[in-house]
């Protein structure tokens, strides 16, 4: 799974432009202002090899009893407990502050791999400037400008070196392919572990009516007609009395590493609640994962004839990304509707780990340019030569020939459509790379 770094710090210290330096993205609100981040914030994040999974936190105020600077620190202290490392934003221009030393001690006492990183210091030089931070307790500090992109390599680096990582290439090795590792996701509530139970004929995870009742992912181990599965129940096993009050009961961190490790995804939608914005979300995540999805639609049999009209175009147009993922309709508590899941699960696996042949790539290839070419784009007509597959789950198909930056992606989804159609490809993103080849007198006409 992908360790998780957390950003913590007080107000205005430049956590957000950290985070979206290091997702590379827009996702945090970036703003001269003070306590501008009051939800945590989830991103991917990429050094080398490297995928890690960034938190952004609002300002940090341990000691606050009441009103949102409280409900700052949940959030703040919900971060600090699913991450694996932490790192602690100072302003290196504004000094040390009371609140720095009342988050340092809070860190301290948790004992959790801690990285010090004085942001703002571009121009400044190490040493006295930085010195007063060593008052903190925490070790080095590290320069870094987010801004700027200075320090962020050798931050990154340092904050994982305690962790041991291992190499993805023998993570990998060690999976048990004959295993299909289904992922159960979806908001709170939904239905996920009584949907679990059904499958297991007995109560494996606990499930009441209350948001959130697990925190960790759990995996459990299942055997149907012979295909052995691992099914992982994202919102995971937490019992009442185990449930801690100060600190969320759903992980939202636990939800995207499960999406991360799995084969296929089970997306949960409650129809009675309709598709909001958080399944939007969690579907754009399985989507940016590449991995195979199928859509059910829970609590079916608590809906009017009209209600399940309402709910087929919200998902037509809410959902219109994961067209190609099959849609059921179920009640998990009545046992209704859950058969023909196995099979659509089954089918999306196969479609993610399906080979296909250059030769048929190619032939596809080039009906699909006869029929239709790819636009002109100024003097140059992109020129499609042949195709082969670039990987697996989810399948890749890598196209080469020459102008290929010129393909537009109406074009892309053009051709997509045509190997869909061949392979019967269901409940899998595939995605087409083009690769033009290099010109051989590019370097010639510049000398």
């Amino acid at each position: 799974m992908k360790p998780v770094l957390a950003l913590v710090g007080r107000p205005n210290v430049g956590k957000s432009t950290l985070f979206n330096r290091l997702t590379k993205s827009r996702d945090a609100i970036v703003a001269d202002y003070a306590g501008l981040t009051r939800d945590r914030h989830y991103g991917n994040a990429r050094q080398g090899k490297l995928e890690f999974i960034v938190i952004d936190t609002g300002g940090f105020e341990p000691t606050a009893e009441s009103g949102i600077y409280m409900e700052m620190a949940k959030q703040t202290r919900q971060a600090v407990a699913e991450a694996d490392v932490v790192v602690f934003v100072v302003d290196a221009r504004g000094g040390l502050s009371a609140q720095d030393h009342d988050i340092a001690k809070f860190l301290r006492k948790l004992g959790k791999p801690t990285v010090l990183a004085a942001n703002k210091s571009e121009g400044m030089t190490e040493g006295m400037q930085l010195g007063e931070f060593y008052e903190l307790g925490l070790g080095d500090v590290l320069p870094v400008s987010a801004a700027h992109g200075q320090g962020i390599r050798d931050l990154v680096d340092k904050a994982f070196e305690p962790l041991h990582l291992p190499e993805a290439d023998d993570e990998e090795e060690a999976d048990d392919k004959s295993v299909i590792k289904l992922a159960v996701a979806g908001r709170p509530n939904v239905g996920k572990s009584t949907l679990i139970n059904t499958w297991l004929g007995e109560e494996r995870l606990v499930a009441f009516d209350l948001p959130g009742t697990t925190r960790d992912a759990i995996s459990v181990p299942f055997e149907r007609g012979g295909q052995k599965f691992e099914l992982i129940d994202t919102a995971g096993l937490r019992r009442k009395g185990k449930v801690f009050e100060a600190i969320e009961k759903f992980s939202v961190v636990k939800t995207l590493q499960a999406i991360e490790s799995a084969n296929v995804v089970l997306l949960l939608l409650d129809a009675t609640q309709g598709v909001t914005d958080q399944d939007a979300h969690i579907a754009g995540y399985i989507l940016e994962s590449g991995r195979a999805v199928v859509l059910a639609l829970n609590k079916w049999d608590a809906v009017d004839e009209y209600q399940r009209q309402q709910l087929q175009r919200q998902i037509e147009t809410r959902l219109a990304f994961l067209k190609f993922a099959p849609l059921h309709f179920i009640s998990a508590l009545k046992r209704q509707g859950i058969a023909p899941l196995w099979t659509a699960i089954a089918q999306a696996h196969k479609s993610a780990m399906i080979k296909m042949p250059t030769p048929i790539l190619t032939r596809l290839l080039l009906e699909a340019v006869q029929f239709q070419s790819p636009q002109r784009a100024g003097m140059f007509r992109p020129k499609l030569r042949y195709a082969h597959q670039g990987g697996m789950n989810p399948p890749v198909i890598v196209v080469h020939g020459n102008s290929l930056e010129h393909v537009t992606e109406s074009y892309k989804r053009f051709l997509e459509g045509r190997f869909r159609k061949e392979f019967k490809l269901v409940g899998t993103p595939l995605r087409i790379e083009m690769k033009s080849a290099k010109n051989p007198y590019a370097d010639k006409d510049k000398a």
